[in-house]
């Protein structure tokens, strides 16, 4: 294969996993192309049944796929995995893949790169352990955020104490008196500074308003859905402090991608399995601490975390070969 023959990105209606390959494929460094891949009414078939194979996505995301082929794919999930393979097969591209792409036909992928809290029992030369997930958060997009954000936080006093807000998950509630919690607890860690929140579409109305009626002033607030800048990259750039809610693999670690103090608020019972594992993690690694009730702030820092930069990493040394 060409050393210009271009890199693909693979992506499709799950916007985690987008997040992941774009981070990859940026912190790679090198020119790529984003390939669209949509479904239709076959693609929720098991890839042992798709195989390597266009089955299960339209016709418009088809045709997109042609010569000239690639010498990188970069993909996430189980989904998409059957049309990497497919393209493999008539370019010999090197595949990466982020996250198990499941039975069949993992020989065929190069890298697999394996999150700790997946608890993923593959081995192998092809599989690149990983913690957490990748994402595109990075010095310079938060040096830029930085610039950009600062002057409209300067009225208010320090602590900056930033709180991103879930909420709900298929398996989880978010209550309303999970969220006057979250507020309260946040309250007290910024102990007379001010609280930079946002939340998100599943924090629900009802919850957003209960977490507001307890926060204290001063306060910035971002609800989802308003209108003008989105400033999540200013809070990780400028805080003092991140509380984050346990319910999102990428916003615990796009907040550890920050040199500041991150806060993990998970009570009891709310998170699943693998959240909760991911989050014993952090903790471990000095990445993360619990905000529990009566937590203080306290000034400590840590290394960014970005696999992205990993897999990028594993992707160079096997070009080199």
């Amino acid at each position: 294969m060409s050393e210009t023959a271009p890199i693909w990105v693979l992506t499709d209606d799950r916007a985690g996993n987008v997040g992941q390959c774009l981070g990859v494929a940026e912190a790679l460094g090198l020119p790529f192309e984003v390939k669209d891949i949509r479904y239709g009414r076959l693609g929720g078939l098991p890839n042992l049944l798709r195989g390597a194979s266009l089955t299960g996505i339209t016709a418009s995301s088809a045709a997109a796929l042609v010569a000239p082929w690639p010498r990188v794919v970069i993909a996430a999930g189980r989904r998409t995995a059957p049309v990497a393979r497919w393209i493999k097969r008539r370019s010999g591209a090197m595949l990466v893949q982020i996250m198990d792409p499941g039975p069949g036909g993992r020989a065929e992928f190069d890298i697999i790169a394996v999150p700790g809290h997946d608890e993923c029992r593959l081995t192998g030369g092809y599989v690149l352990p990983i913690t957490g997930a990748p994402h595109r958060v990075t010095p310079a997009k938060l040096a830029q955020a930085a610039e950009m954000w600062a002057p409209r936080f300067a009225h208010l006093p320090r602590p900056w104490v930033a709180v991103i807000v879930g909420g709900a998950t298929r398996r989880r509630p978010f209550t309303p008196a999970m969220a006057a919690e979250l507020g309260r607890r946040a309250g007290d860690l910024a102990g007379g500074g001010s609280l930079l929140v946002t939340t998100s579409r599943r924090t629900g109305a009802e919850s957003e308003q209960a977490l507001l009626a307890a926060i204290p002033q001063p306060s910035f607030i971002h609800r989802w859905g308003a209108a003008g800048d989105n400033p999540y990259f200013g809070f990780l750039a400028l805080a003092d402090a991140l509380v984050v809610t346990g319910d999102s693999v990428s916003m615990a670690c796009e907040a550890c991608a920050s040199p500041a103090p991150v806060y993990l608020f998970a009570p009891d019972g709310w998170v699943v399995a693998k959240h909760a594992r991911l989050h014993a993690q952090l903790y471990a690694l000095g990445l993360a601490r619990p905000l529990n009730a009566g937590t203080r702030l306290e000034r400590w820092s840590h290394p960014p975390l970005n696999a992205a930069a990993d897999i990028a990493a594993a992707i160079r040394a096997r070009l080199a070969c």
